[in-house]
């Protein structure tokens, strides 16, 4: 028997989750929101990833706004591991094709080219790390042979948000743990209900869970028959990000990466190819969830006996179908049946169960408004620790910070706004035009406009203050950076 291939994890992080609002925003989006039992989807994802049997390194994709927290977050997680995290991080999304493309060209030039990539979404649910792991197994012996490889979920009901795939002749049989693998006919768009049903019936549809196994080269040379504008656009970027085995953080340029086409690996590759059968479906016997509303949250709860789900203080009265999030207080609900009400600092979602599709339409009406909370939670986490808004007026916004032990803000100035710092806890080394002084607590220091300016943490303990601004603009965007430990200074 041939020895198993190595498997090469590319976790795809960064989807904006819109359906989740409004614990899902644009810089905290679906992969980084606590589920109920308090763990990330990203974490889940890294985990399954890290648990998975010869893996040399995970590679994560994800926009370079996410990249500290990305960082926190594996850095987090319980069991230490050997393999190394390789990181490629994006300016913009460019759908999933790119990032696959440029993906396996830096994994090639690693030396990773006869691995087998395991294309892995971080905003899937799967808990059965047995079954998974199993399913992995046998994609990847596939994969060793040059298919290019889907992973299809047996639907459970008549589904309309998934697309699904067409499974034909059988591969290779189930045994033991390992599920059957069949030819992929078809992948077919999200169908109508009565479509939907049909597919059930017949029982030779699967869902289509966007996670792939091939191996580097089999998927480069796919892309040459079947995308090679794709393939020509992705080729600069990754021979500019180098192949030095020690860079674990490799940054796209902007420029070069708004050439490469906005298209998805489905459209790109694994239509075309399952035309032309090169494609095999592994049939997953694992449970599978892309959390993609809030119904699908409230599933992940125990119900009561009227059907009610949630977490956080509630109390309901002739309350029926209803779930509810509450955040930060008690959350009542009296005669109401079938919404979902989500609470948080800043933000209440109440919708009809009926409607919860539509709530992406929200997140679009804030944008078209410019109101931030479409983006950002009242605490923002930053690479130096966080920030929550306290209060916020015209002509002046109060901020709590806190800043984590050894961080420091860039050194930067504001021209339309005005700082005072009063320090709560811990020392501020601050850095005020050309002085540089430590503050203590219950000590505080004025920062004109227009006056360079930066926090420190040099102890081993939280730095804790809190920030009042003064001004006639008061946006995020009101900051010109000289010098930045974190890289987000222009070159």
């Amino acid at each position: 028997m041939s020895p198993s291939p190595s498997l090469l994890p590319m976790i795809l992080s960064g989807g904006a989750g819109t359906r989740l609002w409004p614990l899902s925003r644009e810089a905290a989006p679906k992969p980084f929101m606590p589920l109920p039992d308090g763990e990330t989807l990203l974490a889940k994802t890294a985990a399954r990833a890290f648990a998975l049997r010869d893996v040399d390194a995970v590679i994560t994709i994800t926009n370079r706004d996410y990249y500290f927290h990305t960082k926190d977050t594996y850095a987090a997680m319980t069991g230490a591991t050997s393999a190394q995290a390789i990181y490629v991080l994006e300016p913009f999304g460019r759908n999933t094709a790119p990032a696959v493309a440029v993906g396996a060209l830096c994994a090639i030039a690693r030396g990773f080219g006869e691995h087998v990539l395991l294309v892995m979404p971080a905003d899937h649910l799967i808990r059965d790390q047995r079954a998974f792991a199993a399913a992995v197994d046998r994609a990847a012996a596939l994969a060793a042979t040059g298919a290019l490889v889907t992973f299809g979920i047996t639907p459970t009901h008549p589904e309309t948000g998934f697309g699904y795939i067409e499974c034909g002749e059988l591969l290779v049989s189930d045994e033991g743990h390992a599920p059957p693998a069949y030819r992929a006919r078809r992948f077919v768009e999200k169908p109508q209900l009565a479509v939907a049903r049909e597919y059930l019936t017949q029982g030779h549809y699967a869902w289509n869970s966007g996670m792939f196994a091939f191996t580097p080269n089999a998927i480069i040379a796919a892309f040459a028959r079947h995308a090679p504008g794709v393939l020509a656009a992705a080729r600069p970027i990754a021979q500019a990000l180098g192949s030095a085995a020690s860079i674990q953080m490799l940054e796209i340029d902007a420029a070069s990466f708004a050439a490469v086409p906005d298209i998805s690996i489905d459209y790109a590759i694994m239509e075309r190819a399952a035309e032309a059968g090169e494609v095999a479906v592994v049939r997953g016997a694992f449970d599978w969830s892309d959390v993609g509303s809030w119904q699908a949250v409230a599933a992940l709860t125990i119900a009561d006996d009227d059907g009610n789900h949630g977490q956080g203080e509630r109390v309901a009265i002739a309350t029926r179908g209803t779930y509810v999030h509450a955040a930060d207080r008690v959350v009542a609900t009296v005669g109401v049946e079938n919404l979902v009400i989500v609470d948080t600092p800043d933000a209440v979602l109440i919708a009809h169960r009926d409607h919860l599709q539509r709530v992406k339409d929200v997140v679009g009406e804030l944008k078209a408004r410019g109101h931030d909370a479409y983006k950002l939670h009242r605490t923002v986490s930053r690479p130096w620790g966080a920030y929550t808004v306290l209060e916020e007026a015209p002509g002046f916004k109060i901020k709590r910070i806190e800043v984590r032990p050894g961080a420091s803000l860039s050194l930067q100035l504001h021209h339309r706004r005005s700082e005072h710092w009063v320090i709560v806890r811990g020392v501020a080394r601050v850095t005020n035009g050309d002085r540089e002084f430590d503050v203590h607590p219950n000590e505080s220091t004025y920062i004109p406009v227009e006056t360079r300016h930066r926090l420190e943490n040099r102890a081993s303990e939280p730095l804790v203050i809190i920030e009042v601004q003064c001004g006639d603009y008061l946006g995020e965007d009101d900051i010109v950076r000289f010098e930045d430990k974190y890289g987000r200074t222009p070159a």
